[in-house]
């Protein structure tokens, strides 16, 4: 199957998860609560998703919140890792070889390739990042971006 091919199918996936988060927001605004729904969700819908979480900026640290997959780093501290070039940049982050990233915190050493995307709450600011890890190198491209991003926007909209 072409690459082009590959994205397309990629793309159509996340569309209809975001359908299906919408729905499914429409009975919480609680930002914890969409966490945990669309980690679940996606963790068990993307076929090349390793560990799938949030990591909420609380005190200065990045401190694990809603994830599914093996254990977790329980905090990050500043300004270690791919988690924190995401909030430090306010930017997507895709890593496609985690062994090449400068100080990269390794939670588990089975993760090959990781995409952070930056959290902001109502008013703008950043919250925390959606972290996702997958086993295989070079695993996120463009449709994760804007899959992930919009999900990602989700969160603490009304």
């Amino acid at each position: 199957m072409s690459t082009e091919r590959k994205t397309d199918r990629l793309s159509e996936r996340y569309e209809r998860i975001v359908d299906q988060l919408a729905e499914l927001f429409v009975k919480t605004d609680d930002p914890t609560a969409r966490m945990a729904t669309a980690v679940a969700i996606l963790h068990h819908k993307m076929p090349h998703y390793f560990w799938t979480g949030f990591y909420r900026l609380l005190d200065g640290d990045l401190v694990v919140g809603p994830y599914q997959g093996p254990l977790a780093c329980s905090v990050l501290k500043a300004p270690e890792g791919v988690c924190w070039a995401g909030m430090n940049t306010g930017a997507t982050v895709v890593v496609p070889d985690v062994a090449a990233f400068p100080g990269h915190v390794a939670c588990d050493s089975r993760s090959q390739s990781e995409i952070v995307v930056p959290v902001r709450n109502r008013a703008g600011e950043f919250v925390g990042v959606l972290d996702v890890d997958s086993t295989k190198p070079d695993a996120f491209g463009e449709a994760d971006i804007v899959g992930l991003e919009r999900i990602v926007t989700m969160i603490h909209t009304a």
